[in-house]
């Protein structure tokens, strides 16, 4: 049983480190807003991630081979929506002020209820995800198949190890929003995030 929490782990790690658009974005909410926005997000993340993981360790092969023909469609519509993420951040950097300051009620992912929902959304959109997942769960005996507690172990590992490192990147977002409090400093640190994002969405979109 410690075997597939581990394994669990393992593999939340190894599908949270690399750093991509979520990443970025998550990092570029902490910085513009407070640490519970990012973390928010960064929660949303970890959740997707643990659905997947659940989603492999039960069906295994059969779940990533029905998932596979959505796999393009679904890359177009995350692209789709990093693009227009990075073009609201840019916008609302970039407004005047007065517009900033007629906003009565706070809109897009300023919140930390919205954030998670919205990365735990976009972050659903990657087929890829449960794909990684299946193909560990298949190498392993002890972390799927009919027993479900070692796959419940395998799923609770891999979500932990997701939401460490996420509410990591909220935190290193944290202390840059500190580090650039003047106007000047969110408007570059919300224009670098929205280029980077919309870089990577390109990047999706090329495969």
């Amino acid at each position: 049983m410690t075997g597939a929490f581990l394994a669990g782990l393992v593999a939340g790690y190894g599908v949270a480190v690399p750093v991509g658009a979520i990443a970025v974005l998550i990092l570029g909410l902490s910085a513009r807003t407070s640490f519970r926005v990012g973390a928010g997000a960064a929660l949303g993340v970890a959740t997707a991630d643990g659905v997947y993981a659940g989603v492999a360790a039960l069906g295994g092969a059969a779940v990533a081979g029905l998932l596979a023909p959505f796999a393009d469609p679904l890359r177009l519509v995350a692209a789709a929506v990093l693009l227009v993420l990075a073009g609201h951040g840019a916008w609302r950097a970039l407004r005047p002020p007065a517009a900033a300051g007629r906003q009565v009620v706070r809109r897009g992912l300023d919140t930390p209820t919205r954030a998670y929902f919205a990365i735990l959304a976009l972050t659903m959109l990657n087929p890829a995800t449960v794909v990684y997942f299946a193909a560990l769960v298949l190498g392993r005996r002890d972390a799927g198949g009919a027993d479900v507690v070692a796959a419940g172990l395998f799923v609770l590992g891999a979500f932990l190890a997701s939401a460490s490192w996420q509410l990591l990147i909220a935190g290193g977002g944290t202390l840059v929003g500190r580090a650039l409090t003047g106007p000047r400093g969110r408007l570059v640190t919300a224009l670098a995030s929205s280029t980077i994002i919309a870089a990577l969405a390109v990047a999706v979109l090329l495969g």
